[in-house]
């Protein structure tokens, strides 16, 4: 069997097929060198089930999984090699750190595992801790460290291994807001110097926006999106993408401008596109009023007030009717307007906030 000679040969090339129960698992995933990918979606999407798989903690029932020339599991051939024998690197959500070893000993174990003498794996584990800012703590035991201080223990224990692949499950998952901000800009920047493959499993947008190169979106199973996280959050194709990156999503059927909706009722968009599409709008370029108004926006209908919710400091007001949407108004025209559930009003939005692409 061929390998590859260093970790930046290492292409991901995976074709994942796996059946648990109701669940069906039908994903093709390819990760070049240096590049990360986030696999971004809800709970249940199949995304921990990729990781482990990628991982070789769950067999395949289909397909198959290349690290470049080397082929890491093929259900046709009959090929599949163990964990310990991938060259994948896996930082799990709550790390796994070994409680009774120091974050030196942490960090070393897998070099010690591969047969490296004890001092030189001392010595590279110290390299490790030193890039990640915590050689100051080598000596010092899991329940001794932070949140933040234990995942770059992780990290450095993945990474020290010099992996082909590293996989990151909910990385940040475990730490509080102020922490997560300043791991995240950590993290960021040593996967930025890691030439292999890295695949990182996330449900948080702004994580996966962050970390990635790339985004790969999951629902039920299956890739329902892919790009780079601009041209993701831009033109969301799915109401679980919408909803991630805080637009509202609809979709019907476009002639110079117009845009028929499924449900009957019609948008207008300064735009010109044509056929089956997509329109999006920001929940800010919803505008609510008492009554109809006598408002230049080309675009103006009836509502319920579904719910009124507080957002950071803001008021995100989801509404009923022909056209369901979601608005972003600000406390004080949550009592001006007097919003409630039940209340009715009327939305309007200008034809130039409304963005119409190809379904």
């Amino acid at each position: 069997m061929a390998h590859d000679v260093g970790v930046s040969g290492s292409t991901l090339s995976a074709d994942l097929r796996v059946r648990r129960g109701d669940f069906d698992l039908d994903l093709a995933l390819t990760v070049q060198p240096g590049e990360v990918v986030a696999l971004l979606g809800p709970n249940g999407a199949g995304k921990s089930t990729a990781l482990r798989v990628l991982a070789g903690l769950l067999p395949l029932d289909d397909g198959t999984v290349r690290l470049g020339r080397t082929v890491v599991e093929d259900t046709v051939g009959r090929v599949r090699l163990e964990p310990d024998e991938r060259q994948v690197g896996v930082v799990f959500q709550d790390y796994l750190l070994f409680p009774h070893l120091t974050a030196r000993e942490n960090v070393a174990f897998g070099l010690r595992a591969r047969g490296i003498a004890r001092r030189e794996a001392r010595e590279r584990a110290d390299d490790w801790l030193a890039r990640v800012g915590l050689v100051e703590h080598a000596g010092q035991k899991p329940r001794q460290l932070s949140g933040g201080q234990a995942q770059r223990v992780a990290l450095a224990r993945a990474l020290a291994a010099e992996p082909r692949l590293l996989l990151l499950d909910e990385p940040l998952a475990a730490l509080d807001a102020a922490t997560r901000l300043e791991v995240r800009a950590d993290l960021r920047r040593h996967l930025a110097s890691f030439d292999g493959a890295t695949v990182v499993v996330t449900h948080d947008a702004l994580d996966a926006m962050v970390l990635a190169d790339r985004l790969v979106v999951v629902e039920n199973g299956r890739v329902v999106q892919s790009g780079a996280p601009r041209e993701v959050a831009a033109h969301p194709r799915t109401d679980y993408v919408a909803r991630l990156v805080g637009l509202n999503l609809l979709r019907g059927f476009a002639v110079r401008g117009r845009v028929d909706l499924a449900g009957g009722s019609t948008v207008t968009s300064a735009g010109h596109a044509d056929g089956d599409v997509f329109v999006s709008f920001a929940p800010n370029a919803v505008a609510l009023h008492r009554s109809r108004p006598d408002s230049s926006a080309r675009n103006c209908w009836p509502a319920r007030v579904a719910s009124v919710e507080s957002h950071g400091d803001t008021v995100r007001v989801a509404l009923d009717g022909e056209i369901p949407v979601v608005a972003e108004v600000t406390p004080w025209a949550v009592a001006e307007l007097g919003l409630r559930p039940g209340g009715e009003v009327w939305a309007t939005v200008k034809a130039t906030e409304i963005v119409v692409y190809p379904a």
